[in-house]
């Protein structure tokens, strides 16, 4: 435990030397050049400003009634088909002789059939159908267009030692900003 006491003191030390001899008799730095830092008063700051064109996108939403068609589903009778079978019967009938007699009957009978329910079909989907409403959400986006100020730099006056200077900063300083002095003999 007493090794460490030793050399944090050791530290401070060394690092109270090393302050102490980085500054001349007037507090200035030892370090050769002159120069040193300190703080200036600023005087004002005036923003610098850019119009900027913002674009908005908005995505509006509304409830709207669509009307839906639906066919209904056939559930008609079979006379259609019935009696279509019977009159393509007949009409098979009266061609042929003999077995081909029988086989022009039972055609007629099964093409006839076909077509009364076909016939049927076409007629109920032309009248039969339910209509109704439902309600669907539609949307859409729209883009806003607005302009906008913005602050790109500020210009800065400040004083420093009796003089005024202008400089432009990324950033607002505050009431003061440090400056950087040169002291340079002129020969």
């Amino acid at each position: 435990m007493n090794k460490v006491k030793l050399i944090a003191g050791v530290m401070i030390m060394a690092l109270a030397y090393t302050q102490a001899a980085s500054a001349d008799r007037y507090g200035y730095p030892a370090n050769g050049n002159g120069s040193y830092t300190d703080m200036a008063e600023v005087i004002e700051v005036e923003p610098i400003t850019r119009l900027v064109r913002v674009e908005t996108p908005k995505r509006e939403c509304w409830d709207e009634e669509v009307p839906v068609r639906r066919s209904a589903p056939y559930h008609g009778s079979a006379t259609p088909t019935i009696i279509g079978g019977i009159i393509g019967g007949v009409v098979g009938n009266q061609f042929g002789k003999g077995s081909g007699k029988t086989a022009m009957t039972v055609a007629g009978a099964l093409l006839g059939g076909s077509v009364g329910r076909d016939h049927a079909h076409r007629h109920a989907a032309a009248h039969e159908y339910s209509e109704y409403t439902t309600m669907q959400t539609r949307c859409t986006v729209r883009t806003e267009y607005h302009d906008e100020e913005r602050v790109e730099a500020y210009r800065v006056k400040y004083s420093y030692n009796g003089r005024v200077y202008l400089t432009r900063m990324k950033e607002h300083p505050g009431d003061s900003l440090p400056v950087s002095v040169s002291v340079v003999p002129i020969r």
